[in-house]
């Protein structure tokens, strides 16, 4: 059944990948784009933050790295154009207090770098390696920045010793949620290739705006308010608890063979079609409710767990979003559920908890939410959020230079946040980032196999 990754690599694990800086500049659209603003619905507004991902290439002798990084590079300044807001600027309105985008052709980063190894040295690429934060650059020496510019894109081609190499990109969250990165990453590869874009962005973010006046039509205990003190409106809130702790981190792998049979587990206990996503979901609900330090035994079993997970809205909407929406058309769904029942309960029944979720997001509900963000000044809350990157097939990118050997976020560590990955070599797999303290990840790791048994 799964596996599972200590603390340390199976494979021999660089953590100093040094990397050396080889040149930096600014690309702008290759044509002319209009001065404007844009409008950021309210699920924008609360991803104000920078999400990183490196996408590795192995060697190909029709395209050695600096012939990549000129072809990227010429391909990002036309890509500009449809997607204008990528080389503009963050703002807040001062009227509205809200962030919009000043799409002013400010430019995106560009960045070249080498490394003294090669792919196969630097170990195993889906082991979240505190070194490939080496492959996206944070802080720039040459001045091609002011100190209060924070571009939206920066992107990063780093060459390793063997003809291989790395694409890493870091765009504010703002811009894009999964779907739509994924339709930039092959827009991006068909410019790449010369060929013309595979979807026409949808860039005009009012579809998700709030109704006016805005109606709050069901509970929302997925979110909550927060109090901003006054002048600090466009400052970003946690949306989880950041307090400093130390923290254990692992891998739980589940095989495509493991899926099917919790699949199959649930399925003939209640009858219904579940899927992958609800069935390991409702397993790491499970063990993490179940985890949790408390006090005594009665304390836990009485505690109540709220578990999100991001669900598309794109088709749940009326009318429909189309699937080039650019921006963020994804909101929490929630499950709630007594600890004591987690542990006690069937299986299927805490599948059905997490399926209920997503059956709750009708387009009333959606609205309801976006309203509430209109309002409220608010955040999700849950005692975790599942981060699933399992099914965005960043890997199956068709780039001239071929698909990516693997594709993964650049992995900060926190207590609230799981994260679903997918696995390199069995691509119906999935791998699980697990952060707690120690005493929970003991609690964890044995619930884990003690229910997946």
């Amino acid at each position: 059944m799964g596996c599972l990754y200590q603390e340390s690599s199976p494979l021999p694990l660089l953590q100093d990948l040094n990397v050396k800086i080889q040149d930096i500049s600014l690309v702008f659209p290759s044509q002319e784009t209009p001065r404007k603003s844009m409008f950021l619905s309210n699920i924008d507004q609360v991803l104000n933050f920078n999400v990183e991902t490196v996408h590795f290439f192995p060697p190909h002798k029709d395209f050695p790295p600096h012939f990549v990084a000129q072809k990227l590079k010429k391909a990002l300044s036309e890509i500009l154009v449809p997607y204008d807001f990528l080389a503009g600027r963050l703002s807040c309105n001062a009227k509205t207090g809200r962030l919009e985008i000043d799409c002013n052709a400010a430019g995106a980063v560009f960045v070249v770098a080498s490394c003294e190894f090669t792919l196969d040295e630097i170990g195993d690429l889906v082991y979240p390696n505190p070194g490939f934060k080496q492959l996206i650059i944070k802080s720039f020496d040459n001045n091609i920045l002011g100190k209060e510019d924070h571009p939206l894109c920066i992107f990063q081609v780093t060459s390793f010793k063997c003809g291989g190499f790395a694409m890493g990109l870091s765009t504010n969250h703002a811009t894009f949620d999964g779907l739509s990165f994924k339709i930039f990453l092959q827009n991006l590869a068909a410019l790449a290739a010369d060929k013309p874009l595979t979807v026409i962005p949808s860039n005009d973010r009012h579809a998700l705006a709030a109704r006016s006046p805005p109606r709050v039509t069901h509970d929302h205990p997925e979110m909550i308010k927060l109090i901003i003190p006054p002048g600090q409106e466009s400052n970003n809130a946690p949306i989880f608890d950041a307090t400093p702790e130390d923290l254990d981190f692992k891998i739980f792998r589940l095989t495509s063979s493991d899926i099917s049979d919790l699949k199959t587990k649930a399925a003939s206990e209640n009858g219904k079609h579940v899927t992958g996503f609800n069935v390991v979901t409702a397993l790491i609900w499970r063990c993490k409710a179940l985890s949790y330090n408390a006090s005594d035994e009665n304390e836990q079993l009485d505690r109540e767990s709220r578990m999100l997970y991001a669900v598309d809205i794109r088709s749940r909407l009326n009318p429909p979003l189309p699937v080039s929406y650019t921006g963020n058309a994804v909101l929490s769904a929630y499950a709630t559920a007594r600890c004591e029942e987690l542990k006690t309960e069937a299986f299927w029944k805490v599948v059905e908890r997490v399926a209920e979720g997503a059956k709750r997001m009708s387009d009333e509900y959606a609205r309801s939410a976006i309203d509430w963000g209109e309002i409220n000044r608010g955040y999700p809350h849950g005692e975790f959020l599942v981060s699933s990157w399992w099914r965005l097939g960043f890997s199956k990118v068709e780039y001239p230079w071929g698909k990516p050997r693997y594709s993964c976020p650049v992995v900060y560590h926190k207590k609230d946040i799981i994260l679903f990955f997918p696995d390199i070599d069995d691509e119906n797999g999935i791998n699980v980032l697990v952060s707690l303290p120690s005493k929970e990840m003991l609690k964890f790791e044995t619930l884990f196999y003690e229910f997946l048994g």
